[in-house]
């Protein structure tokens, strides 16, 4: 059965109510009480004949899938492309897909960019990138972003108001929680948790049952034990980088994204607060929950390394997670080197910007300080406060 966040829905109802800024208040209004039932009831319907027409999906079996997670900019996105390369060996979800969790809708958006390529000699394409030019093109040095390209598959969870992708339309950290899903009631967390692996499923039905699943999500840092309890042969990798960078180009990331759409300032403000405590477990959290399941095969990563020497990292990472690498896929990451090398961003966001304050991160986190050799931050102007905005 199609899964559905009704208290969630209701919760962010609520808080579209008593929005303030009118444009705002009207979209988000119509979008929850129109959109929102509209879509997730088709959804419904088409996960309820995926079965039904497609005999094969009973037989596919998620096996062993691997989860890249961890802190926000900590080179989740470069891991995951890269290792996306060996197509024979990986499914993922695609950004587009996420929006069509059902196989049978995706089945229908394949037949029809097929149609469009053999007939229209792709006109719709055509249009449609030119959308995600517009659509994409003000952030893509923030977070690179396309249609086709793998993403976050916790977006597959967006019309069952379960992904954390709706805080980019809801500045209300504290009063919405898509984060710490190992904390929720057990039923609660199981049927979550259950539709998302019916999601990973039916990927793998559409890209080939023999093939491993690959995640990328930042917020399932805070779902590990989750992930374990229902994948039990779960493969797991966490990326890390030095928090005086990821932290506050996350929030600048959120900055953005809100003051684009014109939220309040004290709203926000009161969210980036959140969004940096959070921040904390991000780093903490995962590695706690490895440390009781040594069972469970992981890779833990060094940004600083990944960058440096790309193709090197992943093949520790396919040795520590007990993955063959294929003599193909080494001769592309052979190409995908000089492009990875590339990936480290030359924006730079100061600590003080948001308030944070340096000796306070690392008072928080000195043993992965030690661990990894971050190196301090240059020194904070007047005014920077504690740890949190």
């Amino acid at each position: 059965m199609f899964y559905f966040e009704w208290q969630t829905w209701r919760k962010m109802t609520r808080l579209a109510w008593r929005e303030k800024n009118p444009k705002n208040r009207r979209q988000l209004l119509v979008t929850l009480l129109v959109v929102v039932p509209c879509v997730a009831s088709f959804h419904a319907l088409c996960f309820f004949l995926d079965p039904i027409l497609f005999p094969a999906l009973r037989r596919t079996e998620v096996r062993a899938p691997v989860f890249i997670l961890g802190h926000a900019r900590s080179g989740t996105t470069l891991l995951h492309r890269l290792m996306s390369k060996d197509a024979d060996r990986f499914s993922a979800f695609r950004l587009y897909e996420l929006f069509f969790p059902s196989l049978l809708q995706k089945k229908l958006i394949r037949c029809f960019a097929a149609l469009d390529a053999r007939w229209l000699g792709g006109a719709t394409l055509r249009r449609i990138r030119a959308w995600e030019e517009r659509k994409f093109g003000k952030t893509r040095h923030l977070h690179p972003m396309g249609l086709t390209e793998p993403e976050e598959d916790d977006g597959v969870l967006t019309h069952s108001c379960a992904s954390g992708a709706w805080i980019v339309r809801f500045p209300y950290l504290g009063e919405l929680d898509f984060y710490y899903v190992d904390e929720r009631p057990e039923r609660e967390r199981r049927r979550l948790m259950r539709f998302y692996k019916e999601c990973v499923r039916r990927q793998l039905c559409l890209n080939g049952g023999d093939r491993i699943h690959l995640s990328k999500n930042p917020i399932f840092a805070g779902r590990v034990e989750a992930l374990i309890e229902i994948f039990p042969d779960a493969r797991i990798v966490v990326p890390f980088r030095n928090p005086y960078e990821t932290i506050p180009s996350l929030l600048k990331l959120m900055q953005v994204a809100w003051r684009m759409r014109r939220w309040n300032e004290d709203e926000m403000q009161r969210s980036l607060h959140v969004l940096a405590e959070q921040s904390i477990h991000t780093y903490r959290y995962p590695l706690a929950v490895l440390a009781r399941h040594p069972e469970t095969p992981h890779a833990i990563v060094d940004y600083a390394e990944l960058v440096a020497e790309p193709r090197k990292v992943v093949e520790q990472v396919y040795q520590a997670l007990g993955l063959p690498m294929t003599p193909e896929y080494a001769e592309i990451l052979i190409g995908e080197e000089r492009k990875a090398r590339a990936h480290e961003t030359t924006h730079a966001y100061a600590l003080a910007e948001f308030g944070l304050r340096a000796d306070a991160i690392r008072a928080e986190l000195a043993d992965l300080f030690e661990r990894f050799h971050w190196e301090e931050p240059p020194a904070p102007r007047a005014g920077s406060r504690g740890l949190t905005p």
